[in-house]
């Protein structure tokens, strides 16, 4: 443990459980439920309302071998293709073939997803899949659908919830294994003010970091809050580097800051077609699969084209669908364009890649176990190897739909244990909030330096201006030293800048210590992939310093959770 804490007020209240799942996604709401189902006494704790985290937005859908001629072989050859030589085989084989009983299972829960004339799923094709094995419901509104269902499905089993929630660290009992939470409630409501969910089990389901950079598909939640907490328990982080970017996101202009509206792949599956501004395809020739090719493939093709041309953003042209396939299709991304003033039906739909997933994560082993004893993960805050360095279209929520069925049953068979007292650390280091207007500099720097394009000077002036800001929180919670600037008050805001400033740096110093190209990291000072040097993992840890340590895995395999250092068995 590193005994490091953010600068928070004593828990006020507390609650207990067998289990706190914190997250509300397809990955927590899947977990509370087996949970539940199981007799434990399952919390979710979530930080807005139980809709709103990223499962809601996804367009595309679910990845899954259903159709007909379709095995789970060959999904995961194209998972393994897509991953660039860095998944765990064995978790992805333990996706593929879970996860078609997984999604039927989802079914049973309540999701309806859209079906063929002959009452058969509907299978659509994204980049990198051979075959067509993507489930979507009401055209693309996928993610909408999966989350209304088990949202529905959490309340009609009177899961207990509290919402509006940031979680804030993680506690532990004098043996150093997890026995709960503390968070801080917003607005009125049962509980108020920071508290704490006693419980001898914890399910992070946080999702990503994509406010780690200025322009994103993910919603303002997600600032990285499981990862940071994870590094400040103790818990290693793996591949943190591989950020995905979305080849086709709408663009709304240059300097546009926030969540930006997403145009799914599955567009692309169904024939539109990547063009320039002179109406040139120009992924033919670049990958068998043109449009289709795996996302990393498409967005370095977006991102030389642009260079190449001077230009700000290329083009999707999808008017050969005409009206109706767009109203019945694709009707939530029809709007959105509509929204900003384009018509995809008559004109070309301007697009530019932008942060999307977060391919790594808090490391875990095939349960979901991480290397802090207690503390499990799931859904995109953690790394379980399945995506390598490159995820594959519509595995994201196959993957938190498997691995949190799978932690359920590792948590029901621990059960019962009551968990130990919670204890304060012996020398608890509060981690200083960082300086007034840090968020919107830690965004932009990010962008600059370690977007979709990296080299050694970008990145280090990145961790430089990263490490500037660290320095000054430091600083400012010295009371030896006369800082110029002031630190932020404790609260969500705060809070959640330190978080993304914990994973920016873990990030950078990731992405500095992989020189090659692999996946979606791309070196221009290392443009090749190096299987020799770098197939392999980086993991991080922090230490009770404060300070980041990045180990290199001899193989491409992960070693044991158990066997981490500093972990207990």
């Amino acid at each position: 443990m590193t005994g490091i804490r953010l600068d928070a007020p004593a828990p006020g209240w507390a609650i207990d459980a067998d289990v706190v799942v914190v997250g509300s996604g397809v990955a927590g709401l899947t977990a509370a439920l087996r949970c539940t189902a199981a007799g434990l006494r399952a919390v979710v704790v979530t930080k807005a309302n139980l809709d709103d985290g990223s499962t809601r937005w996804a367009q595309g859908g679910i990845a899954a071998a259903l159709g007909e001629g379709d095995t789970p072989e060959q999904h995961l050859d194209d998972t393994l293709v897509a991953g660039a030589g860095l998944c765990d085989e064995e978790a992805v084989r333990l996706l593929v073939t879970e996860g078609p009983e997984a999604v039927r299972r989802l079914i049973a829960t309540g999701a309806d997803f859209d079906k063929t004339a002959d009452g058969e799923i509907a299978l659509t094709r994204e980049g990198g899949h051979h075959r067509r094995r993507i489930a979507h419901a009401g055209g693309d509104a996928t993610g909408a659908e999966i989350s209304r269902a088990l949202v529905e499905a959490i309340r009609d089993r009177g899961v207990r919830t509290v919402e509006h929630a940031l979680v804030l660290d993680l506690l532990t009992d004098a043996e150093g294994r997890t026995a709960g939470v503390t968070l801080h409630v917003m607005g009125e409501g049962q509980h108020d003010g920071v508290g704490a969910v006693h419980a001898p089990a914890v399910v992070l389901a946080t999702g990503g970091m994509g406010q780690v950079y200025s322009a994103t598909t993910n919603p303002s939640v997600s600032t990285g809050d499981g990862v940071a907490l994870a590094l400040r328990a103790g818990a290693e982080v793996s591949d943190l580097e591989f950020v995905q970017f979305h080849p086709t996101v709408l663009f709304l202009g240059a300097g546009s800051e926030g969540q930006q509206p997403l145009v799914s792949e599955a567009v692309r599956g169904e024939g539109a077609h990547l063009v320039d501004a002179d109406g040139v395809r120009f992924m033919l020739g670049q990958h068998e699969l043109a449009e289709l090719a795996p996302r990393d493939i498409v967005a370095k093709a977006i991102t030389r084209r642009m260079q190449e041309q001077d230009a700000e953003h290329m083009y999707l042209d999808a008017r050969h669908f005409g009206a109706e396939m767009w109203a019945e299709r694709f009707p939530t991304i029809l709007a959105a364009c509509r929204s900003h003033g384009i018509d995809p039906v008559t004109e070309p739909i301007p697009v530019a890649p932008a942060a999307h997933y977060a391919s790594g994560g808090v490391r875990t082993d095939l349960r979901g176990r991480t290397t802090v004893p207690g503390l499990y993960a799931c859904g995109e805050v953690a790394c379980t190897g399945v995506h390598g360095a490159n995820r594959l279209a519509s595995n994201s929520l196959l993957e938190g739909l498997v691995f949190a069925e799978r932690i359920a049953e590792e948590i029901t068979a621990a059960a019962p244990r009551v968990p130990g007292a919670a204890v304060p650390h012996p020398a608890p280091v509060t981690l200083p909030l960082p300086v007034a207007g840090a968020r919107t500099r830690i965004q932009r720097v990010m962008t600059a330096g370690a977007g979709v394009l990296r080299s050694e000077s970008s990145l280090r002036e990145t961790a430089e201006a990263l490490d500037a800001l660290h320095s000054d929180a430091l600083a400012v919670g010295d009371p030896a030293h006369e800082a110029d600037t002031k630190a932020a008050a404790p609260g969500v805001e705060s809070w959640e800048t330190t978080n993304l400033l914990c994973v920016a740096r873990v990030l950078v110093a990731a992405a500095r210590r992989r020189e090659e190209t692999r996946g979606c990291h791309w070196r221009e000072d290392h443009p090749d992939r190096d299987d020799t040097a770098w197939r392999r993992h980086l993991v991080v840890h922090l230490t009770p310093e404060r300070t980041l340590e990045v180990r290199t895995t001899e193989t491409s395999d992960f070693p044991s959770t158990l066997e981490a250092p500093g972990s207990r068995k």
